[in-house]
């Protein structure tokens, strides 16, 4: 669905994409991941059409991103929309723009109001919304055309509990559908809840490319085991199993506790981080 290879992008001496390749597949969800500034928000900028690539190429369905246009939800890092116009006004005129008439439109704005919980303040105007309100309406304008190719830049940043929820729902569903999903988080949990595939961005470009379990196969985890004396040893392994039938079968006092932990993206984000490839 989604295709770009090689983009560069300069803002005078800056590389903010420096060969950035990714592909994403219709129904894939793809957790693009990343410090600040290694090339996440520059990379959906220019998949939005908004800005255009110094070098490479990028496509959508076969065609180029201001051609591809409409076929393409964003929901941006930063608050996008109209503070004195409601949500339903939102959703009424993104949605006709996209092409939504009459019955069409009523459905999809009833849908994504259940399905967001927009409904108690569907008729109020952004700008007197909480901020995870706010990030749920915006949700809903990129949704409300049913894109083909839907780009989430940390839809839930400041979001609570329960809006982050309605937003995971909604993206698995739409995923489920067939929609490719890039989605940028600092917050990885998500991404685990979501089953998404990973791209982990350094420097401008990808630096690593797969499944969680793929990513994670062979990066330790640590076995750390109390004795009833408050001591605790901490041992790094990539066999916590082995690592803890030798720590037991060594310990000369009671032991209290035992805590096996086992990677997680969290782990394998700082892996890469610290690598320059």
């Amino acid at each position: 669905m989604l295709e770009a290879t090689a983009l560069t992008k300069r803002y005078g001496d800056v590389a903010a994409l420096n060969g950035f390749t990714l592909s994403v597949a219709a129904g894939e969800i793809v957790g693009l991941v990343g410090h600040n500034g290694a090339g996440k928000s520059t990379f959906v900028e220019i998949v939005s059409g908004l800005i255009r690539p110094d070098g490479g190429r990028v496509t959508i369905g076969g065609k180029d991103p201001v051609r591809a246009r409409a076929t393409v939800g964003v929901s941006p890092q930063s608050i996008a929309l109209y503070r004195s116009t409601t949500v339903h006004e939102h959703l009424r005129l993104f949605g006709g723009l996209a092409g939504l008439r009459r019955g069409a439109l009523r459905r999809e704005i009833d849908l994504l109001v259940s399905a967001l919980q927009l409904e108690p303040f569907r008729d109020r105007p952004v700008g007197v919304l909480s901020g995870g309100q706010q990030r749920r309406a915006q949700a809903a304008v990129a949704l409300i055309h049913r894109p083909r190719l839907l780009l989430m830049d940390e839809p839930t940043a400041g979001a609570d509990p329960e809006t982050r929820q309605a937003l995971l729902d909604v993206v698995k569903e739409r995923a489920g559908e067939g929609t490719a999903v890039i989605y940028t988080t600092h917050y990885l949990p998500e991404l685990t809840e979501l089953d998404a595939t990973l791209a982990v961005a350094r420097d401008g470009r990808i630096i690593a490319r797969g499944t969680s379990a793929e990513l994670l196969d062979g990066l330790p985890g640590e076995v750390r085991v109390t004795f009833e004396d408050e001591e605790e040893v901490r041992v790094p392994t990539t066999d916590p199993t082995a690592a803890l039938v030798d720590l037991l079968s060594r310990a000369d006092r009671p032991v209290a506790g035992v805590e096996v932990h086992h990677p997680t993206l969290d782990d394998l984000y700082r892996s890469l981080a610290v690598v320059r490839v």
